[in-house]
């Protein structure tokens, strides 16, 4: 919950200062602007700086403090909030390089200062656990967060190559994204998985699924007339978990019960917005701000169950 949190605070933040310019992908400056340079670091540090404080004082306030230790947590939650981890580092880390672009740095400079200061605010994030008695610093969280990290890092590194590369196209058209849907198991740990759709939104791993979404495009010839705005998608899930750990777990209503947990694995297609002209800036801003929402399409699943279809999943 916690990560998910703390995109959504980042967003919000930025989307308020880059009010003139949409969050993801700031048009990249040809030029080095002191005056940007300066702009963006405010805006980072001020914006890290302030949701550390936020989650300090709004989630951590609810968990005395204690001397720093360690949480082995990899084996909970069908390791769905690994995913949501690495997700976010993404996310984070591509937010940085956008910004040190649009304010002129080169390369690779602006893609080491873009992650590194991601990477160093989510690892805070990991210290403020390893002082609170309801978590621990998490060695599979920080490499769930070095991976989404090291993840754009390597795309947008993958992306100066050569213009015509087909490296570079293909690099570029990997993304990665969230959908989220209501279940049932909220009603039944209301307090652990939400008590209401705000709140499962952040809490109820069973409504979650992570996407990596590849647009079909980048991978063919520029010359090509394929649909740009048309991906196709792999998602990762689960089900059955109103605790983090296999166990039997009382519920609301005081029963006992042991739900049966599983994972599951979607492939569907999606549409990057992002990538459909538009000559408002209104719209290419909405887009690009919320183009980590995978689009609800048609699904196919694939789990111990066997295999199933959604008409439209998300």
């Amino acid at each position: 919950m916690r990560i998910c949190l703390t995109i959504i605070l980042i967003i919000c933040f930025s989307v308020d200062v880059y009010s003139q310019d949409s969050l993801f992908f700031l048009s990249p400056s040809t030029h080095y602007n002191k005056t940007k340079f300066y702009e963006v670091t405010a805006v980072q540090t001020a914006g890290y700086g302030s949701s550390l404080v936020l989650l300090s004082s709004a989630w951590y306030k609810n968990y005395n403090r204690t001397s720093f230790h360690f949480f082995d947590d990899s084996g909970e939650w069908l390791q769905m909030d690994k995913a949501g981890h690495f997700t976010t580092s993404w996310y984070i880390g591509r937010m940085g390089i956008d910004m040190m672009e649009w304010s002129g740095v080169r390369h690779p400079k602006a893609i080491w200062l873009g992650v590194v200061g991601g990477f160093a605010y989510l690892t805070g994030i990991e210290c403020l656990d390893g002082f609170s008695d309801g978590w621990g610093f998490s060695w599979s969280d920080l490499s769930a967060n070095l991976l989404g990290t090291g993840l754009i890092a390597g795309q947008k590194f993958l992306s100066r190559q050569d213009s015509h590369s087909s490296l570079k196209r293909g690099a570029g058209g990997i993304s990665l994204k969230y959908s989220f849907h209501q279940t049932s198991y909220p009603s039944m740990r209301s307090e652990l998985l939400g008590k209401n759709l705000s709140e499962q939104m952040l809490k109820d791993y069973n409504g979650q699924t992570y996407w990596l979404s590849f647009n079909l495009s980048s991978f063919m010839k520029e010359e090509s007339k394929f649909p740009r705005w048309l991906n196709v998608s792999a998602g990762y899930g689960g089900e059955g978990m109103i605790s983090g750990n296999d166990e039997w777990v009382t519920i609301d209503n005081g029963l006992v019960i042991h739900p049966e947990r599983y994972r599951q694995y979607f492939f569907s297609f999606d549409i990057d917005l992002t990538r459909i002209r538009t000559r408002s800036k209104f719209l290419k801003t909405l887009t690009e701000t919320f183009c980590f929402i995978k689009f609800p399409a048609p699904a196919l699943e694939v789990s111990k169950k066997g295999l199933s279809f959604h008409p439209l999943y998300y």
